[in-house]
């Protein structure tokens, strides 16, 4: 029998209209310390004389620790609780960002700092988002999308900025990134408790976890739900997918015509990409819909159009046709990962919910592969062909979610 939505969310308890801004804060810097490196893509390959595949392996590389995190961490909140599960979430962010700042010539140094900010940021989307939900039921899943969205963008924005014209430009926005993380992970302490140890105490809960618990802890069945594998997961690997592409490749490829400013060129293009995310994700509750597919379907179809543009900006060089691909693609990120989380809090059991949200998004973060698959591929087929082959790709997609369009809705059937 599938859960109804007044099943899904707690409404025996209120909380103040600010409980989730703590859980806001610390969602926003540890996202703010995932993204910060994004921009600095073109940097490393100038100062360190890394390959394009190099540094966005190590682009992808926090991807390493998003996924265990996710996996473990929104199933492990449900048992213990989201504030001990989340509170680790600030230190690894902090150690991560201290990794970057001390060795930019040692890609291996940089990997670890990439992947502890990667377990941060698996902690703050699966327990985070669910955290805020469940303090702000109505529009949670949006302003949880918006805090991380807002985190990469700022992040992203000021290190491009300070990396071109600050001063120790391998090293500033990685120190201002650890004094962020150090004040809201104080005032993440301050967040009320959303839900109690199953066993009475997170000492007697952990203690008494079996390995029978951890594997049980690992299954989410509603991720066979029939609307998620058809609905969710198509549309799931392209939130990172395309703006990896509009904001890790389209730079590199066009650094050549940003003339002597490629790395604010960098961070312009990451501030268009996430901005338009931004500015759809605010419309997210008008275009969402639980009677059917809409916002999915809308959010594959600007996909698309994105790809398509990617592929011109790519055969041109051109610097408009690039911003235009980022604003596109930006658009259908944000417009895709409201889709998402609002299907998944449709979908998810009471229960399910944080399990549910870290299977979505470690399906979705598989989309950061693309960057450095492309990289390795181009010398072969070329960067407009691989665009083109990814708008056929995610046409037919797009062709699948409206074939779902009514069908398996929770509570229907």
């Amino acid at each position: 029998m599938t859960t109804t939505v007044t099943e899904r969310i707690p409404s025996v308890k209120s909380y103040p209209s600010h409980a989730w801004w703590p859980v806001a804060g610390t969602m926003v810097a540890v996202a703010w310390g995932g993204n910060e490196f994004t921009p600095l893509l073109v940097m490393y390959r100038e100062v360190s004389s890394f390959s394009q595949v190099t540094v966005n392996g190590l682009l992808a590389a926090y991807v390493v620790g998003i996924i265990p995190a996710l996996l473990i961490g929104g199933p492990l909140s449900d048992l213990i609780g989201r504030k001990p599960t989340l509170l680790p979430a600030a230190p690894l962010s902090l150690f991560g960002s201290f990794l970057l700042s001390v060795a930019p010539n040692e890609p291996l140094i940089i990997a670890g700092g990439r992947v502890l900010c990667g377990m941060a940021l698996g902690l703050v989307m699966a327990v985070g988002s669910t955290w805020i939900t469940e303090l702000e039921p109505r529009g949670g899943a949006r302003k949880a999308s918006l805090c991380l969205t807002v985190g990469f963008l700022v992040g992203a924005g000021l290190a491009s900025v300070l990396a071109q014209w600050g001063p120790w430009p391998t090293h500033l926005a990685y120190v201002i990134h650890i004094v962020l993380t150090l004040a809201t992970g104080w005032w993440l302490g301050h967040a009320p408790e959303t839900r109690q140890p199953m066993r009475g105490s997170i000492k007697r809960t952990v203690l008494e976890l079996t390995i029978g618990d951890m594997l049980t802890m690992l299954r989410i069945p509603a991720a066979a739900h029939r609307r998620f594998l058809r609905v969710v997961v198509p549309v799931a690997p392209w939130v990172f997918g395309c703006a990896g592409a509009a904001y890790a490749l389209l730079p590199q490829l066009l650094s050549r015509s940003a003339g002597d400013v490629p790395i604010a060129f960098s961070g312009l293009m990451t501030v268009i990409t996430l901005g338009c995310g931004v500015g759809v994700q605010m419309l997210g509750q008008v275009i969402d819909t639980n009677r059917s597919a809409r916002a999915s379907a809308i959010a594959m179809a600007v996909i698309t159009c994105g790809t398509l543009l990617g592929a011109a900006a790519a055969h041109t060089l051109s610097l408009p046709l690039g911003i235009l691909a980022a604003a596109t693609m930006g658009a259908g990120y944000g417009l895709a990962l409201v889709a998402g989380l609002s299907e998944v809090q449709r979908i998810a059991g009471e229960r399910e919910l944080a399990g549910l949200t870290a299977v979505y998004y470690c399906i979705a973060y598989l989309g950061f592969f693309i960057p450095m698959a492309f990289s390795a591929l181009a010398p072969y087929i070329g960067f407009t062909s691989l665009f083109s082959v990814g708008a056929v790709l995610a046409l037919f997609c797009l062709g699948n979610v409206s074939l779902a369009w009514r069908k398996h809705l929770p509570g229907t059937n």
